[in-house]
Parts: structure tokens; sequence; C-alpha cells
């Protein structure tokens, strides 16, 4: 992850926030970075950017702005759902996971 704190939201404000990312990358698996279609994402300054660090862009629809809320709503829900089942431990389960207790019962 990345940041750069800034007062507005030019393209070399967001490059700067991008650059900070590309700096700490942990991974060397192929990324894709989604955006609405801000000015700011669009510009050939941004999409440089992305190309330079093999970043694959991808936006949203006609200017769809619920595009990124499902998106981001699909993402928090994949993650309760693996916290859920692998990380919560349940006292109806006798104090396992729900993925622990799966895998007991498929023996």
């Amino acid at each position: 992850m990345g940041y750069h704190l800034s007062d507005d939201m030019k393209a070399e404000s967001v490059v700067k926030a991008l650059q900070s990312a590309v700096k700490n990358r942990v991974t060397a698996n192929a990324l894709v970075h989604h955006s609405d279609r801000g000015l700011q994402y669009c510009s050939d300054l941004y999409q440089k950017e992305l190309k330079q660090h093999s970043i694959q862009a991808s936006m949203t629809d006609g200017y769809d702005c619920y595009q990124n809320a499902l998106a981001e709503l699909e993402e928090v829900l994949h993650e309760s759902i693996f916290t859920n089942n692998n990380l919560s431990y349940h006292m109806s389960l006798g104090m396992q996971t729900p993925e622990e207790a799966h895998k007991k019962a498929s023996f």
C-alpha cells in the first residue's frame, strides 16, 4: 500500500501515491488498478506510470460511480467470509473455526 497526502486531486498527486505503493510492493504477482473515471486517473501522466510498472488499468463503465462501491462491497464480503470461516473460533464448534470443523467432518 502507499499514500501521498495532498490538498488536491491532480494527476501529479495521485502519481505520487501510486509511486509510494509501488515502492512498498511485496508481490511479483500481476496487478490491476481499478478506479473511477476521474480526470487524474485518465490522465496520460497516470496511465504512463501504470504502464511503467506493468499495472493493468481498469475503470468503471460509463461513469457509473456505483461500480466502485459494488467492487468494494464484494471485497469486504469476501474478507468477512474468510475471517469467519478461518480465523473465528466458535463455541458451538468446540472452539474450532468452521474450516477446521469442515476438514474433520470430511475424513
